[in-house]
C-alpha cells in the first residue's frame, strides 16, 4: 500500500492550494484519512480528518479556510486551502487508517510530505 501526495507548491498570502493523496495497492478498505503539517522547528500536528462515512474534524487554526473531502471510488482523499497564510508554511503529510484484509485490523499509513509555501 502507497499514499501519494501531490499539489504543493509556492502560493501568495491569500491564494489557494488543492491537495490530492491517492491510496494505491491491494487492501480491502480505508477507514480514517487525514492530513498532517509539519513547519520547520515543529512537531507534525494535525490539520484536518474525515471519517469513511464522511465526518470531518479540523485544527482550530485553518477552520473556515480549509476543506478537507474524499472520493471513495478514486481512493483519494483532497484538501482545499483558500486564504492562505505565511504561518500555513510547512510540509504536508497525508494519512490513512488501511485495512489490509478483511481478517486484518486497521493499520496506519503516511504519505509522503509535499510542501506548502505561502510567501509574497
Amino acid at each position: 500500500v502507497q499514499l501519494q501526495a501531490t499539489g504543493g507548491g509556492l502560493v501568495q498570502p491569500g491564494g489557494s492550494l488543492r491537495l490530492s493523496c491517492v491510496v494505491s495497492g491491494s487492501f480491502f478498505t480505508i477507514n480514517n484519512m487525514g492530513w498532517y503539517r509539519q513547519a520547520p522547528g515543529k512537531q507534525r500536528e494535525l490539520v484536518a480528518a474525515i471519517s469513511s462515512g464522511g465526518s470531518t474534524n479540523y485544527a482550530d487554526s485553518v477552520k473556515g479556510r480549509f476543506t478537507i473531502s474524499r472520493d471513495n471510488a478514486e481512493n483519494t482523499v483532497y484538501l482545499q486551502m483558500n486564504s492562505l497564510k505565511p504561518e500555513d508554511t510547512a510540509d504536508y503529510y497525508c494519512n490513512a487508517d488501511i485495512r489490509i484484509r478483511k481478517w486484518r485490523t486497521n493499520e496506519n499509513y503516511w504519505g509522503q510530505g509535499t510542501q506548502v509555501t505561502v510567501s509574497s
